[in-house]
């Protein structure tokens, strides 16, 4: 137990999916702090792999880094009560059209452990088909979608190319899979 303990949290601002709260917490020692948190519903992201070996990532910009950013199609739990592995079947039809009866949970992570009780599900879906899209939204209707071998993007990882942190976690822990069942 770390002694740890919240005494308050007030909302500062409620967005159409984050909060920003003010949080009160006591430390072991007695000593009262303030921290700035964002609550999440939390999200999910799909190594989708087509072709047994090659796996479809997306090119889209992202507002908070003014550019585009090389991802694993993803997207947020923003339907009440949506079991995590439907939440993840039905980004990976809007994003990129292609739909799977095999998710493979690979890991939860927590992708900014400072400041947001965000939870990432990673999942890798080994088998998957295509189907008609249904983006949402300006940055998903411009994305490009970019199919590339898993050693290629394990590579681009390697090079700096594909920075983002799930899609890192993702494609090096699909990777690990492939390479353990072959």
């Amino acid at each position: 137990m770390s002694g740890f303990v919240r005494r308050s949290e007030r909302l500062i601002y409620e967005g159409a999916i984050w909060n920003l709260v003010v949080a009160d917490f006591e430390a072991p020692t007695g000593e009262v702090f303030q921290r700035d948190l964002v609550r999440s519903p939390g999200s999910v992201a799909v190594v989708a792999l087509v072709e047994e070996s090659k796996v479809v990532l997306v090119r889209q910009y992202r507002p908070a880094f003014e550019r585009e950013i090389i991802e694993i199609p993803a997207g947020m739990r923003d339907i009440a009560g949506e079991p995590v592995a439907e939440t993840a079947r039905r980004e990976l039809v809007e994003e990129v059209g292609l739909a799977t009866d095999d998710l493979i949970p690979l890991t939860e992570m927590i992708p900014s452990v400072g400041m947001t009780d965000a939870v990432c599900t990673i999942f890798l879906a080994p088998d998957c088909r295509a189907v008609p899209s249904n983006r949402q939204g300006p940055e998903e209707e411009a994305m490009e979608i970019i199919t590339v071998e898993l050693s290629e993007a394990i590579a681009m990882v390697d090079r700096g190319d594909i920075t983002d942190a799930k899609t890192v976690t993702g494609l090096v822990l699909a990777d690990r899979v492939r390479r353990r069942d072959r």
